[in-house]
């Protein structure tokens, strides 16, 4: 109940848009984790071509969220994300419809900037929406996240009972509703774009080096919450030796996301620095995967040998709760208001390239520590949470951060 009171007292565009990323990510984890499956087994395409076609899309997406951004910030949010929505909707038709490769590569295309534009764009509007109640904004935000992550995957795997094609086609309607949705009631807002080109607003916030050292610290956060989807739920899986234990690592998250999430954020930001809890947090998902080291390498069948993993997951889920919110608080703090979105479509490149490095290495250690030293991947991810940690420590002994701006919380629409 005091979550819904909370969502009330937001603007009727933050409700919105709350509601708007639980089906964004119901659609989008409806589809995506069962594509690689549909191209093998239904077109029987071979792995080069799928990890192509699963690259392409990613890249699409990775590669311009700055056109995202800087969209957002000339053209204003609201539209951005409306286009946004519209284009997944018509990429995710495109892979029920089309079977071939070129037809493949367009709905990977289409998909990947579709995230591209909304993403940042979403995080720039929430963000002047939310005035000096951008924290607890983000927490929401990361509770419908994590909810409809929880909702997608059930919904898909029911859906896969009929077809590959009825899954993308109900992943479609969503994205189509939602992109309706917005056109008719998410207000409009006034823009003031900035008075340059977009060329030189890129060149300001590449050129702000407190900004850049932030985004880069970042890596310990994104990779390890990458973790989620491969250390953590192969770790449940040899452990248990049940498969069905990887769904255990999301019902874990789910609750204490449900939970947790906004406590904590109100909690916090009434105590200290925002740059002291976004470096406690990220300690902390660093610390979660010592559990699971303790058992790396056994394999069992049974269900208490979960008990680590599981332990870690919580310990990671509650870091990324503390961390997230007040990251994404900070971000618009970096630089001028004209350039919101700019700032978070960069950061989003720049600390999803990082990111992309450090799964690399987390890849590595898997392969390499299979059998001999088993424990090497999860050594890695807790290197990186407690490097990012540094990092932040150091950027706020620097006073390199920003202080959260104090503004007026805007009247309800």
């Amino acid at each position: 109940m005091r979550t819904w009171h909370e969502i009330r007292r937001f603007p009727l565009a933050v409700r919105l848009l709350l509601v708007n990323q639980l089906g964004v990510n119901t659609g989008f984890y409806l589809l995506i984790p069962y594509l690689a499956t549909h191209l093998t087994e239904n077109l029987g395409m071979s792995a080069a071509v799928v990890g192509i076609v699963l690259g392409v899309r990613n890249l699409s997406q990775q590669g311009l969220f700055i056109i995202g951004g800087s969209a957002s910030d000339r053209l204003g949010a609201r539209g951005v994300i409306i286009a946004g929505c519209g284009l997944r909707a018509v990429g995710f038709g495109l892979f029920a419809l089309g079977d071939g490769l070129p037809v493949l590569l367009a709905a990977s295309v289409l998909s990947g900037l579709a995230g591209a534009l909304f993403n940042p764009a979403v995080r720039a509007y929430l963000a002047q929406e939310a005035g000096e109640r951008k924290a607890e904004a983000f927490a929401l935000f990361n509770v419908f996240a994590t909810t409809g992550a929880l909702i997608g995957p059930l919904l898909g795997s029911l859906l896969l009972l009929v077809d590959f094609r009825t899954s993308a086609l109900t992943a479609a309607a969503i994205f189509a509703v939602l992109t309706v949705a917005q056109a008719l009631v998410l207000p409009a807002r006034e823009v003031e774009p900035s008075k340059g080109g977009v060329l030189a607003d890129w060149r300001e916030v590449v050129g702000n080096r407190a900004f850049l050292a932030f985004a880069l610290a970042m890596v310990g956060l994104f990779t390890l919450e990458n973790q989620l989807y491969l250390l953590l739920p192969a770790g449940a899986r040899r452990a248990t030796g049940w498969d069905g234990a990887a769904g255990l690592v999301f019902l874990v998250g789910t609750l204490a996301n449900l939970t947790l999430q906004l406590r904590l954020t109100r909690a916090l930001k009434r105590r200290g620095s925002r740059a002291r809890w976004i470096g406690l947090g990220l300690l902390l998902t660093g610390l979660a995967f010592v559990p699971p080291a303790t058992v790396a390498g056994t394999t069992s069948a049974g269900l208490l040998d979960a008990v680590p993993i599981l332990l870690g997951t919580l310990m990671l889920y509650v870091g990324l709760m503390i961390a997230s919110p007040f990251v994404m608080e900070l971000i618009p703090g970096f630089g001028r208001p004209e350039l919101t979105g700019t700032y978070y479509g960069i950061f989003y490149v720049v600390s999803g390239i990082a990111a992309a490095l450090g799964n690399t290495v987390v890849g590595w250690a898997m392969d390499t520590g299979e059998g001999d030293a088993p424990w090497l991947p999860w050594a890695c991810c807790a290197l990186f949470g407690l490097a990012s940690a540094l990092g932040v420590a150091l950027l706020h002994r620097r006073k390199s951060l920003p202080t959260p701006p104090r503004t007026a919380v805007p009247a309800a629409a």
